[in-house]
């Protein structure tokens, strides 16, 4: 079914995976495994990427600060932002060729198989996202950007150039994150009968769920404002984290419970 063999390791895998969302009777396909696997890798990769942004963000912020990027008292060249931009569009890039990646060895997969199937109806945004997890990632990134305007309205310039790295740096995750759930929502059905249907509908879920995950929004002030803002802006910042972590569990529980009644595979046991 695949052109490559496909390692016992990766059919060991795909048959918890299988088990961890309730298909107990569903037999682990090659061509699952092989989906699982390059899924696998590119979320290491992508992990590795997102985690080499951050330290990005926080070299270029130091390197703002250094007394030869400051013209004078106050005031802060514009090329540590310039910098900082071309690193949001090298983000972006990366995490297209990483989708895309994933992309092209799915339509490799898909073109191995004998016979095609579809769902009647392409599941949407509401049934990948959600709308629970899709107006938290939302108020998430609204929530951290009014943070980060209110940091701008501080008298300290130190503040005010740090906010302004947070907000760069903030449209890059947002920017990049939109393409990463428009892949998930476009790229091909692989699928050759009902139990790989429903396999393909899981992995989307999880795919958006790892999207919308904003680990990254709340680690950007870390590398950025935190030495700079005043103390109600730190106090503020760490409730609303708190704030969405809770929120984010109960989502995700009240996900799970509510596939489960349903008696549809969508959430990890």
């Amino acid at each position: 079914m695949t052109e490559r063999p496909v390692r016992p390791a990766d059919l060991e895998r795909a048959r918890v995976w299988l088990v961890g969302h309730g298909l107990n009777d569903a037999r682990p396909t090659p061509l699952l495994a092989a989906r699982l696997a390059v899924r696998s890798g590119s979320r290491l990769a992508s992990g590795v990427l997102l985690a080499a942004f951050i330290i990005a963000v926080a070299l270029v912020y130091s390197v703002a600060r250094s007394p030869g990027a400051v013209d004078g008292p106050g005031a802060y060249r514009h090329w540590p932002l310039l910098v900082l931009t071309a690193v949001v569009a090298g983000l972006v890039l990366a995490q297209s060729l990483l989708d895309r990646r994933v992309r092209r060895a799915d339509r490799r997969l898909g073109a191995t198989l004998p016979r095609r199937a579809a769902h009647p109806v392409r599941p949407g945004w509401r049934t990948v996202v959600g709308v629970p997890r899709a107006v938290f990632a939302a108020a998430t990134f609204a929530g951290t950007l009014v943070l980060a305007i209110g940091a701008l309205t501080t008298l300290d310039s130190t503040a005010r150039y740090a906010a302004l790295v947070l907000i760069v740096g903030l449209c890059g995750v947002a920017f990049g994150t939109a393409v990463q759930l428009r892949h998930v929502l476009t790229h091909p059905v692989v699928a050759d009968d009902e139990v790989s249907l429903a396999t393909d509908v899981i992995m989307r879920v999880e795919d958006a769920r790892h999207v919308t995950t904003p680990t990254v929004v709340w680690c950007l002030p870390a590398a950025s404002v935190l030495d700079a803002v005043p103390r109600w802006w730190i106090i503020a910042w760490c409730l609303f984290v708190a704030l969405g972590a809770v929120t984010l569990a109960l989502i995700t529980v009240g996900t799970a419970l509510a596939a489960r009644r349903r008696g549809t595979p969508l959430a990890p046991r």
